[in-house]
C-alpha cells in the first residue's frame, strides 16, 4: 500500500509540474518547452457554446484547425451547435518524433511546431499552430528544408499548372500576377522554402485553415503567420513529417495520439491497427530503457484510441 501511495504521489506531482511547465506565454499557443524526456505539453479544455457561434468561429478563436476541431467533437453540429453544448478544445499535444529545432510540420495532424532559439535569460519555448496542407492531388512534400527568404505583402504568380486547372474546371482564367491585397491567396506574409514552389503563408480564406485545401503550400491563420513571420529568421530549418501515430512519455506514463492517415495512402482500418502496434513496439525499443523495463499496455484504452483517432493524447500504459 505504501509503495502504491508513493507511486500515485509521484504521478500527481509530475502532472502538476508538467502543467506548470506549459503555462501559456507570449501569445496564444506559445508554451514553455517541456524537458527533453517529456513529450507532452498543453491542456485539454472544455467550454460551453451557444447557437450564436459556429465551431469554425470557436476553432479560430482558440487557434485550432477545422478538421481537428471536428475530430474532437464529432457529435456537435459544425454550423448550429445547440445552446449549452459542451465543446472539447484539443489543446494538448505529443511532440512529433523529430529534431526539436526550427519548424516541424506533421501533415496528418495538420499542425506546425516551432522551437525558437531561446535568448539569454529566457526559458525555451514551443509554439504550435494549425495549418492547411495540400490536397490529395497536390501533395505537400516530405523532407528537410529551410526558410530561404521572407516576404511581407507578397505578390502571387499563379503557376501554369493552376492556370490550366482553372480553365479545365470552367472557372475564369487566373491572372498572370496577383498583387498584394485582399484578393491575394498568400495573405499578408510568406515564408519561402528551399523546396521550389512551396511556401508557408497566410490566407484570405481563413475558414479553410486546418484542412486539405491547398495546392501543396501550408496556410496559417492571418494572425498566426504574422507572429511567426516576425519571429522566424531566414535559414530556419524545416522538417515536414508524416506521423499519424504519435507516442510520448510523461514520466513513466505512455501516451498515444492518433490522427487519420493521409487519404492517398489508402490505409484500411485493419492495416492502421497493425501499424499502431508496430509503432508502439518500435517506440518502446528505442525509449523504454530510460523509462520502465516492463511496461504494460492497457489494451482497452488503446483500442478506444484506435477507434476514435481524434487527435487527443490518450494514456495507454498500466501501473500494475
Amino acid at each position: 500500500m505504501r509503495q502504491l501511495n508513493i507511486q500515485t504521489f509521484k504521478i500527481k506531482l509530475l502532472l502538476l509540474l508538467t502543467l506548470l511547465s506549459v503555462t501559456p506565454c507570449m501569445y496564444a499557443n506559445s508554451w514553455i518547452r517541456p524537458p527533453g524526456d517529456i513529450d507532452i505539453f498543453g491542456q485539454i479544455q472544455t467550454i460551453t457554446v451557444s447557437r450564436a457561434e459556429t465551431l469554425l468561429d470557436v476553432a479560430r478563436h482558440y487557434d485550432i484547425g477545422q478538421d481537428e476541431m471536428m475530430l474532437a467533437n464529432p457529435d456537435v453540429d459544425r454550423w448550429l451547435p445547440e445552446d449549452g453544448a459542451k465543446v472539447v478544445l484539443p489543446l494538448r499535444f505529443i511532440i512529433p518524433q523529430a529534431e526539436r529545432a526550427g519548424l516541424v510540420i506533421n501533415l496528418p495532424e495538420m499542425r506546425l511546431y516551432y522551437f525558437p532559439e531561446p535568448t539569454k535569460g529566457q526559458k525555451s519555448e514551443i509554439i504550435t499552430h494549425p495549418v492547411s496542407i495540400g490536397r490529395m492531388d497536390w501533395n505537400t512534400p516530405l523532407g528537410k528544408t529551410t526558410v530561404v527568404r521572407k516576404q511581407k505583402n507578397p505578390t502571387w504568380i499563379p503557376p501554369q499548372s493552376l492556370r490550366k486547372e482553372a480553365i479545365d474546371d470552367g472557372r475564369p482564367p487566373l491572372p498572370g500576377i496577383v498583387p498584394a491585397g485582399p484578393d491575394n491567396p498568400l495573405g499578408g506574409y510568406a515564408l519561402y522554402l528551399g523546396l521550389s514552389g512551396y511556401l508557408i503563408h497566410g490566407t484570405n480564406k481563413p475558414l479553410g485553415v486546418g484542412m486539405r485545401v491547398t495546392h501543396g503550400c501550408m496556410r496559417l491563420y492571418p494572425e498566426d503567420i504574422e507572429k511567426l513571420f516576425n519571429a522566424i529568421p531566414t535559414g530556419t530549418p524545416v522538417q515536414i513529417v508524416n506521423q499519424p501515430i504519435k507516442l510520448g512519455w510523461l514520466g513513466d506514463l505512455l501516451y498515444i495520439e492518433l490522427h487519420p492517415p493521409l487519404e492517398e495512402e489508402n490505409v484500411t482500418a485493419h492495416d492502421f491497427e497493425q501499424e499502431v502496434h508496430q509503432v508502439i513496439s518500435e517506440f518502446l525499443d528505442k525509449t523504454a530503457s530510460r523509462k520502465v523495463q516492463n511496461i504494460r499496455i492497457d489494451q482497452q484504452a488503446l483500442e478506444s484510441a484506435i477507434q476514435a483517432r481524434n487527435g487527443i493524447p490518450t494514456l495507454i500504459s498500466r501501473d500494475d
